[in-house]
């Protein structure tokens, strides 16, 4: 028979930090017990205490169900407070979370329930569909929008119909449950127990399963404290998924520390939605991707500032575009809910002119780095302490070092600490490094140095004071005609300034650099009646506009690093969930699809 972990303690320190992801939700009970903890936008909220006891009795049911410690549990559910629900009560059995991203196609869901050996599925109606096809013969499958229960295939023909539970008939549920899965003994799980598997979407092409433990996560979180004050009072608006580390660690389980109030925004933030929950919500905090920020700049503010003969004027002058922008962030911080007092942005780099308006309009942003092995944040910054294109300095539990040389052809000559000369791949070492890869003992070794370092793949710098500037990622670089070292997206930023460009990928072809553009049709037709043109015209328009961005952008350029051929990007790149372009599908000449 199973037995229920014990019950939650009754002290808690708001200045000590937990020490497990159960133990988040039982401080944040007892502290925070009144204050609403998580809700969809324009919904109701649950406490802390509500959800504590919600849990409760999700966590028991899956008991009864012989969830256990060291049991895998997956999660594929949009953003809702469904999902926070379902972590913790997997999490207060000792079972380990596997989170799986509502984009990922059906066959990485199905590879990732193999790999991963779940024993229990906690899904939504809505994820149910791309479950077609699965070999469930040893996968429990429960449907989070009611809480029906799905056996295994291997028993449809005893057990008939959906077994809906409701919490009520525990008899037949524990009968059902020596079927399923066997006896299994839930206990609290120690901070050096995994608390997820994470499967990373990658810009490579190949998932791999990230094993964090309670210490990796629960660190991260706490350190990134000393860069943002969050408290009960707050609110932050969830866009980002939460099967990824950034929002986990960053929007889930930080300001759950602090007792701050989530609000979950369902589906793609695109402007129009985002803006009507950021009225409703009006987040004091908030986590996002550069993309979000970009299209709402260059789709909505920069066609306004130079939509008139002035405005284009004041814009080509760096004091008239300062005064543009201010008058600018003071709208969109109305736009924002009037209340946000912290916008931190990371997953990838920032455009230049971005953040060049975020700077001028005094808008409250922050740029973190981090990656998912790390938990996933390494270096940043609080609004008041950002540095023009870093993504700041080092949490204080972690260690950075740069790595001099590496994969550039030769051995690695040595390590560069903060202020010193050289670009080189970015190691960290800290209580947030992951315990490695799942079930990829060669992987995971590849990955860390002989002295224990994780090796990121990215490139950087740091300066005299500390903080991180990324230059690339370390198998994107490209070697030049004399053995220079090229970095596309540093490329990349120089095309994206351009007029008409949306996005844009460098990459190496015959040994030369080329770059894709994916252009702004909208703006294209607007100043240029684009549509409205033979297609020949088109065609030579557009040949003259891909040729004028190319001699502007290698006009800024070093001559061993300019490019040599653009190529129309018909279609937005295909990207990850996090909004990183999946490079390995754009490496040729000709379109991918």
């Amino acid at each position: 028979m199973t037995t229920m972990p014990k019950k939650m303690k009754v002290e808690f320190d708001v200045n000590v930090s937990p020490r497990t992801v159960p133990e988040v939700l039982s401080r944040g009970a007892v502290l925070f017990a009144d204050r609403p903890a998580v809700g969809d936008v324009g919904g109701d909220a649950l406490t802390y205490s509500e959800l504590y006891s919600k849990v409760q009795e999700h966590s028991e049911t899956l008991a009864q169900l012989g969830v256990g410690h060291g049991d895998r549990v997956a999660i594929f559910c949009e953003n809702r407070p469904d999902w926070a629900v379902a972590y913790f009560a997997a999490s207060f059995l000792g079972a380990v979370a596997v989170p799986i991203l509502t984009e990922f196609h059906p066959s990485a869901v199905h590879h990732i329930l193999r790999h991963s050996g779940a024993k229990v599925l906690l899904a939504s109606e809505r994820c149910l569909g791309k479950l077609e096809g699965l070999n469930q013969q040893h996968l429990t499958v429960i449907v989070l929008d009611d809480y029906r229960i799905l056996p295994p295939e291997s028993l449809a023909g005893r057990v008939k119909g959906v077994i809906r539970s409701s919490f009520k008939d525990r008899e037949n549920l524990q009968s059902l449950a020596r079927h399923l899965t066997g006896e299994s003994v839930p206990t609290e799980p120690g901070e050096d127990d995994l608390a997820s598997i994470v499967y990373t979407s990658g810009t490579t092409g190949r998932a791999k399963g990230v094993m964090l433990t309670h210490r990796n996560v629960i660190s991260d979180a706490w350190m990134t404290r000393e860069l943002v004050d969050l408290g009960p009072r707050d609110r932050m608006l969830s866009i980002l998924p939460l099967a990824h580390t950034i929002e986990f660690t960053l929007g889930f389980l930080f300001p759950m520390i602090n007792g701050t109030q989530i609000r979950y925004l369902q589906g793609v933030p695109s402007p129009q939605a985002l803006m009507d929950a950021l009225g409703k919500v009006q987040p004091t905090f908030m986590l996002s991707v550069p993309l979000v920020i970009e299209k709402i700049f260059k789709r909505r503010i920069q066609p306004k500032l130079t939509g008139s003969a002035v405005g284009r004027m004041l814009y080509r002058f760096a004091p008239g575009r300062k005064v543009l922008h201010k008058a600018a962030g003071k709208k969109l911080l109305q736009a924002f809910g009037g209340c946000l007092r912290g916008f931190c942005i990371g997953g990838a780099p920032l455009a230049v002119e971005t953040e060049a308006f975020l700077r001028d309009a005094g808008f409250p942003y922050a740029i973190g780095y981090g990656l998912t092995e790390a938990s996933p944040l390494v270096t940043g910054t609080g609004p008041a302490s950002v540095r023009r294109r870093s993504c700041g300095r080092m949490l204080s539990g972690v260690e950075v070092r740069i790595a001099v040389d590496q994969g550039a052809g030769q051995e690695n000559q040595g390590v560069r600490q903060a202020g010193e000369e050289g670009v080189g791949e970015i190691q960290v070492r800290g209580p947030n490094v992951m315990q490695g890869y799942f079930q990829e003992p060669e992987l995971t070794s590849e990955v860390f140095t002989a002295d224990g370092w994780l090796k990121t793949g990215d490139l950087g710098v740091l300066d005299n004071d500390g903080y991180l500037f990324i230059r690339g990622r370390l198998k994107n670089m490209i070697l030049g005609p004399s053995g220079e070292n090229i970095y596309p997206e540093e490329i990349e930023i120089a095309l994206n300034e351009q007029d008409f460009v949306l996005e844009s990928l460098v990459f190496e072809l015959d040994g030369k650099v080329a770059a894709r553009v994916f252009l702004d049709y909208d703006r294209l037709d607007e100043v240029f009646a684009w549509r409205g043109m033979s297609q020949f015209d088109a065609r030579k328009q557009l040949e003259t506009l891909l040729e004028d961005i190319r001699t502007r952008t290698n006009a800024g350029l070093s001559s061993f690093s300019r490019i040599t051929k653009v190529i129309e990007q018909t279609e937005p790149f295909e990207k990850t969930p996090t909004h990183k372009i999946k490079r390995y599908l754009y490496t040729s000449a000709s379109p991918p699809f």
